[in-house]
Formats: C-alpha cells, sequence, structure tokens
C-alpha cells in the first residue's frame, strides 16, 4: 500500500514539474513571473550546476539538493524532476495504446558507452565548452523538442480560439505570429524525439542509461545511496514480474540482483511484485555491480577524448560572413552579437546550453538558435539575428528566465548602456550612394540616435555613426532595406559600456500674448 502511495506520488511529482515546464516554453503572454520561473527550474540539474558556479548562491543551488537526494534514495532525479524524463514515460504510455503492453527484461549495463559520454562531457566543460551539453542534457533537449514542435502547435490553437471567439464577438484572446523558425534546431528537434520514441519503445529508459551524462553522473553517486532497492533471496521466487516491469532493464531475477546504478525510481518493480519479494531499504550491503575494468580502453578513450575536445574548441571562433555579394560590399562579421547581460562571448557559450527558454521568451524574436555563428563549439546557442528582428531597448526578458547564468539579469538602466557591438556603415552598399536616393531607415530605428543621417550631395543625407553610443540593438541592421546591409552590427567579444546619448534641448521662445503660442 505505502508503495502504490509513493509511486502515484511520483506521477504527481513528475507531471506537476512537466506541465509547468512545458509552459514555459510556449507561454508567450508572460503569464508566470521571473521568480516562479526561477523556482520551477530550481532542481533541473546542469541548468543550477552552471548557475552556482556563475554565482556562488545558494539561490542557484538546486543540484545540491539532488545530490543529496540521490545519496539518501537513488536517481530520484530522473523519475520525478526530469522533464525529459516524464516526457519517456508518457511515450511509453501512449505506444501501449497501440500494441501490447511491452515487458522488459534484464540488460548488461553499457557502462563503457555512458561513462566515455560522461568523461568527454566533462572534458568539454573544463575546456570551457558546453557543445555536448547542448545535445545531451536531458533539460536542453526538452527545451529545444517543445520550443521547437509543441510551441507552434500552441499558437496555432490559440489563433484558432480567437478566429471562434470573434465569430461571436469576444475578444478575450489575442492573435499571435509565430517568430522565425530556425529549420536546424527544427530538424534536431524531429532527430532527437525519433530516438527517444524508438529507444522508449524497444528498451525503456535506455537513453537515460547510456546516453544522458547526468543519469551516468547520478548513476556513480547512487552506488552511496543509503535506501536502495533489492530483492529479498528469501521471498523473491525468481518469477521475473518485476524485470518484466523495469523500464531501466536492471533487475536480474535470476541471480536476484539489482543494478541500482541504472535505476530511476519509477517503483514500477514495488508495485508489481506479487511476494512482495522486492524491497526499498536502507542498504546494508553492496548489490550494485563493480564498474567493467576497461583498463587500456579507458585510457584510450580519455586521450581520444582530449583530442576532439581540443580539435571541436579550436573551431570555437571563426569569423561568418552575410549577404549575397551582387556587386556590392558583402558582410563580413569577424564576431557574432551575444545576448545583453551575457558579458561576453567566451562567458555565453561556455554557461549556454542551448535550452532555447530565452528563444521561446524574446518578444521580438531576435534571438534565435545558431548554426556555426559561435563556430562549431556553439551550434544551437542563441544568437542575436537582426535579419529577423532588433533587441527591444525597454526589454530585458532573456536576462530574467536564463537558467544557467548565460545570461546573467540585467536591470533596464544598465542594459540601455551595455554595448553588445558597434554598427559598422559600408558605404557602397547604401541606396544613397549607388541609387542617389533618400532613405534614413537605419537613423530612424536607432533608439540612441548613435547612427545620424549628414549631408552627403545634392540635399541628401547619409548614415554617420557615433560609435561611443552605439549599443548594438540592431535596429539599423533590421531596418536597412538593401541586401547585402549597407549597416550591420559588429559583435563585442567583451560587452562594453556605451556613454550616454547627448539629449539636445529645443528651445522655443514663447509670446504669452499669443493665444496659441505652441
Amino acid at each position: 500500500m505505502v508503495f502504490r502511495f509513493l509511486k502515484r506520488a511520483r506521477v504527481a511529482v513528475s507531471l506537476f514539474f512537466f506541465l509547468l515546464i512545458a509552459f514555459l516554453f510556449v507561454d508567450f503572454s508572460g503569464t508566470i513571473s521571473t521568480e516562479i520561473k526561477k523556482s520551477i527550474l530550481f532542481f533541473q540539474f546542469i541548468p543550477s550546476l552552471l548557475y552556482f558556479i556563475n554565482i556562488a548562491s545558494l539561490a542557484a543551488a538546486g543540484f545540491i539538493i539532488v545530490m543529496i537526494l540521490t545519496l539518501l534514495f537513488g536517481r530520484v532525479y530522473c523519475s520525478y524532476l526530469c522533464p525529459l524524463g516524464t516526457l519517456q514515460d508518457i511515450i511509453r504510455r501512449i505506444s501501449n495504446r497501440f500494441r501490447r503492453r511491452k515487458l522488459y527484461r534484464y540488460s548488461p549495463p553499457q557502462n563503457r558507452l555512458r561513462y566515455g559520454i560522461l568523461i568527454l562531457t566533462m572534458l568539454f566543460i573544463a575546456g570551457g565548452s558546453t557543445l555536448l551539453l547542448n545535445f545531451l542534457d536531458p533539460y536542453s533537449g526538452f527545451g529545444k523538442l517543445f520550443a521547437n514542435l509543441l510551441r507552434p502547435v500552441y499558437y496555432l490553437f490559440n489563433n484558432v480560439m480567437v478566429w471562434g471567439l470573434e465569430k461571436f464577438d469576444s475578444y478575450a484572446m489575442v492573435h499571435v505570429t509565430m517568430k522565425k523558425y530556425s529549420w536546424a534546431s527544427f530538424g534536431y528537434a524531429i532527430v532527437l524525439m525519433s530516438l527517444l520514441t524508438w529507444l522508449v519503445y524497444r528498451y525503456g529508459r535506455m537513453y537515460c542509461n547510456t546516453v544522458c551524462p547526468v543519469g551516468a553522473l547520478l548513476g556513480l553517486m547512487s552506488r552511496f545511496s543509503l535506501f536502495r532497492i533489492r530483492l529479498d533471496e528469501s521471498l523473491c521466487n525468481s518469477c521475473g514480474i518485476c524485470g518484466s516491469q523495469c523500464k531501466s532493464g536492471c533487475i536480474d531475477t535470476k541471480n536476484k540482483t539489482v543494478d541500482f546504478t541504472r535505476c530511476v525510481g519509477c517503483m514500477n518493480c514495488l508495485t508489481a511484485c506479487p511476494s512482495a519479494g522486492v524491497k526499498f531499504s536502507l542498504f546494508t550491503k553492496s548489490i550494485a555491480p563493480p564498474l567493467q575494468n576497461t583498463g587500456d580502453q579507458r585510457r584510450l578513450l580519455l586521450k581520444r577524448s582530449v583530442s576532439v575536445a581540443g580539435g571541436i574548441l579550436a573551431l570555437s571562433r571563426t569569423s561568418f560572413s552575410e549577404g549575397v555579394n551582387e556587386g556590392k560590399i558583402p558582410v563580413r562579421k569577424d564576431f557574432p552579437v551575444s545576448p545583453p547581460g551575457s558579458l561576453s562571448l567566451i562567458h555565453f557559450t561556455k554557461h549556454c546550453t542551448a535550452c532555447h527558454l530565452c528563444v521561446s521568451a524574446c518578444p521580438t524574436g531576435v534571438l534565435q538558435p545558431s548554426l556555426f555563428h559561435y563556430g562549431l563549439g556553439g551550434v544551437l546557442q542563441p544568437h542575436m539575428d537582426y535579419h529577423t528582428q532588433f533587441c527591444n531597448f525597454e526589454c530585458t526578458v532573456c536576462s530574467e528566465v536564463c537558467p544557467t547564468g548565460a545570461i546573467l539579469p540585467i536591470q533596464l538602466e544598465e542594459k540601455k548602456l551595455a554595448q553588445l557591438g558597434i554598427s559598422k556603415f559600408i558605404k557602397e552598399n547604401c541606396i544613397v550612394y549607388t541609387d542617389e536616393k533618400d532613405c534614413g531607415a537605419c537613423s530612424e530605428h536607432c533608439p540612441t540616435k548613435a547612427v545620424n543621417m549628414v549631408f552627403y550631395k545634392n540635399d541628401l543625407k547619409i548614415p554617420e555613426v557615433t560609435e561611443d553610443i552605439c549599443i548594438g540593438c540592431g535596429a539599423c541592421e533590421f531596418a536597412c532595406p538593401t541586401t547585402p546591409k549597407s549597416i550591420y552590427v559588429e559583435g563585442n567579444p567583451v560587452h562594453k559600456q556605451a556613454d550616454k546619448p547627448k539629449v539636445e534641448k529645443i528651445e522655443t521662445e514663447v509670446n504669452p500674448e499669443d493665444d496659441f503660442p505652441f
């Protein structure tokens, strides 16, 4: 009875976190406050760990609580708190409705693979790259799935409801426009969803026990857990029922052992056993099989990991071009623009796991998943795409929602002076120069008037950039109608502080005797 209660509690808690985190990635109305968002993501292991490294505060110590829970009860994070784990359970439940219920069986641990991935991931992090976390962190993977696959469906549902309500003269809901779509990020989400579905259908939680570096790390820690699941040799009759319900494939009913390093704490075995032969109690003797002795293979893996990490990190900074050269000068950017609050390119790429929460939350949609803007080491990390939109002068949303500290909280007044980059003007591309026509779109959109129109010839005016007051918001680049752009933002590798724009006071002499002095 107690075990059934624990299982129901596990399902309730996991669905609670799953639904809340899922809503964070589709919400466009700002319904949830910043404080609540931080609380919801507090227990996500990798974001909490990276954020703690940034600020060293107990406000970002959720991963410590997860580690303590693991040392007490095993990998409860994987079934209670991890949204990707819950998604796999949902996939399993749905698949069971279209086929006969899947019965699992014991499978040997793939220690070389799972610990190899863990070592390689740690080497990348030590080298200042989160490339593998971008692809393998369960929270970030979940974020990309819902930002790319569910968010468009949510937007469509909202707009259909708006259309239906308008038929009854009700305007309680607002139509929303889908932002620019990243096909690279969408392709990754399709591949990840297909992989998860296939693994769950065939092998249960194999992703958690073979691919996920968080699962591998918590699995190592669970070898020292105080409370563990075990088979009572005096009560267990090796019927195999518990093993057939174990989605981790970690129960060997023939030898009456449980590989607790792979157990995700789903409680299925405890509720399925007909003879009370499965116990969840205080650890008394070693029940986890020793790690396989890989010897030379592990040392070889370590050497190869260092080589691969070094090679990828060497490609983490590369220049890139935008626009097509149609007899004009192509735009060549040496550095991309990272979001306000990210401090520098190194800080941003070192801590961002490409979860896409800032991409989903950005009101203008200027934050878009990158491909190679940050080099090979920053694939899918968000960058400021000024071809899509520009950074709102009055907005700090991305700094409020980032769970890893890649984008640190920044006050609005500070953000207005944060110089993300500097606008560069290419006269040869400007239509004032090529066509001798008036334009001025860049100057009209510049919030600090760093782009100003000065006299050129024949009463024409051409843009001139005052770099000291430019903040690199990209309004000028977005507004520029030429291809390739005649004005663009070159990112600052380290963010700087711009000067305050000069405010010119317009003095008008007023005659108090006039009825209409204006």
